[in-house]
């Protein structure tokens, strides 16, 4: 079967999207490019590719001046924490931790370009715990 392993991200400043997710989820950059499509980082996880590019052409169809992600979701150990740091960096909540039990939860922020990237302690369905 199949496993998500990549996500890109479109920017117009690749440098300064790359280090917020490496601030935000101690990301590590494991490599850049700039080729005839795209010049940007390369961050990783450990399990996950996200590429951080600022694309030369409009793959997309959707112009030049498009930026983002609809989103993207990270599995964390401690939501205290994590709303800590994004707060720090700037990315606005947009849907806190519910106070009422729940069997599923995601704490919504908004990123660089508004990219909406959902934090949870609890692990998607499919996906293995952090362990």
């Amino acid at each position: 079967m199949g496993k998500l392993r990549h996500i890109a991200i479109s920017t117009k400043d690749p440098e300064k999207t790359a280090e917020f997710y490496k601030q935000a989820f101690d990301m590590r950059e494991v490599g850049r490019t700039d080729s005839h499509l795209a010049k940007g980082v390369y961050l990783s996880d450990g399990v996950m590719n996200m590429a951080i590019l600022n694309f030369k052409t409009d793959q997309l169809g959707k112009g030049m001046d498009y930026v983002g992600l609809h989103h993207l979701g990270f599995l964390i150990e401690n939501h205290d924490e994590t709303d800590q740091k994004l707060a720090e960096l700037g990315a606005e909540c947009m849907q806190e931790k519910p106070k009422e039990p729940t069997s599923f939860f995601e704490v919504k922020h908004r990123g660089p370009d508004g990219v909406v990237i959902d934090t949870t302690e609890c692990p998607w369905l499919g996906v293995g715990a952090l362990d």
